[in-house]
């Protein structure tokens, strides 16, 4: 299963939810408990929240006071998934590396700040990481060996006996075996004040809602095996006789309510009003035909009308004769050849 951005953490569901208590201690390990979001993409045998944390404990008879985050990520839950009667302290912690000086400084105060705290109870710490194995391993092994003085391996032996899985980064075991002791100075001092849960309802994806997603698969399924053959006879609508009686007449759905009343109602016209209706023109026009042809513009006419007009003759100007002697001589250069031979013969004739 591939690691996404709002999927579930790869290799998540290869580890066991809650690990058994460490003897001697107040700690408890488990892997990281996913939100309402992320629990719906699993099966309801594999959903692992906060409130199914809890369940787990009240069946061994065990209370759980503080939960301490060493994810890298806030996507895997909020503060509002956690039930009210829970404290929360995150502490980013990177994976894959053996943790910083400070992260295990934090690591202590809040440990020993709880248990300051609750010395009149058994309240249990527990710490997760996403696979709530190596990086919770190394730091409870580690306020093991640094305050309360168990050896390296006792301490991982007992971390793994309880946890139900050997702790697999080889760089943590050869920290905690061969590694130095860390400094436990500044451990009584306030490093962060915890966070109180704010849920104060269990959310209906929880394992035990009954009526969880696997089984209204499985009840439809059953329905849609009990559905009657296509083809056979309708089921009947009448209801089976009850203590002798005569069966109750047939289930009919019940009759629409009536229409309400047009709002509309004829009047009689006002004696004084004098509207009449406009006569149209066409009602002057007869179905008969007329006897009398009637009368269209010719073909010829037609195509003349169809002709375009002729040019505008050109007007006159006293611009024109201004070359000219006599106007004669004007009307003879605009008149053309022919005119000029006519005149030429009149002239000849006197």
């Amino acid at each position: 299963m591939s690691k996404k951005k709002n999927g579930i953490p790869d290799r998540w569901l290869d580890y066991s939810a809650v690990g058994k208590r460490l003897s001697g201690t107040r700690f408890i390990a488990f892997k990281v408990p996913l939100k309402q979001s992320l629990s719906r993409q699993l099966h309801c045998s594999d959903v692992f929240g906060p409130w199914e944390l809890l369940d787990a404990l009240n069946k061994e008879k065990q209370e759980l006071g503080l939960i301490i985050d060493l994810t890298f990520t806030t996507r895997y839950y909020k503060v509002q998934d956690i039930p009210d009667s829970l404290l929360c302290v995150k502490i980013f912690t990177a994976g894959h590396q053996v943790p910083s000086d400070d992260t295990i400084l934090s690591f202590k105060r809040a440990v020993s700040r709880f248990l300051r705290e609750n010395q009149g109870n058994d309240k249990l710490i527990g710490v997760h990481c996403t696979h709530g194995l190596n990086r919770t391993g190394y730091l409870i092994c580690r306020y093991l060996i640094d305050v309360d003085g168990m050896e390296p391996s006792e301490a991982v032996e007992l971390f793994n006996a309880s946890r139900g899985h050997m702790i697999e980064r080889q760089n943590y075991l050869d920290d905690l075996h061969r590694g130095p002791k860390r400094s436990n100075e500044g451990m009584e001092e306030f490093d962060q004040e915890p966070q109180r849960g704010q849920a104060a309802h269990r959310p209906s994806y929880s394992s035990s809602d009954s009526d969880c997603r696997e089984d209204r698969r499985t009840r439809r399924a059953d329905s849609w095996q009990h559905r009657p053959p296509r083809g056979s006879a309708p089921r009947s609508h009448h209801r089976p006789p009850q203590d002798g009686l005569l069966p109750c007449p047939p289930l009919l759905p019940s009759p629409p309510p009536p229409y309400p009343p047009h709002s509309y109602r004829w009047t009689r016209p006002h004696p004084d009003n004098q509207w009449r209706r406009h006569r149209h023109p066409q009602d002057t026009w007869s179905r008969f035909p007329s006897s009398e042809p009637e009368w269209r513009p010719s073909h010829r006419l037609q195509q003349d009308r169809r002709r375009a007009a002729p040019p505008p003759l050109p007007r006159y100007t006293p611009r024109w004769t201004a070359g000219y002697d006599r106007p004669e001589q004007v009307e003879e250069d605009w008149a053309g050849d022919r005119v000029r031979q006519d005149r030429y013969r009149q002239r000849s004739d006197y």
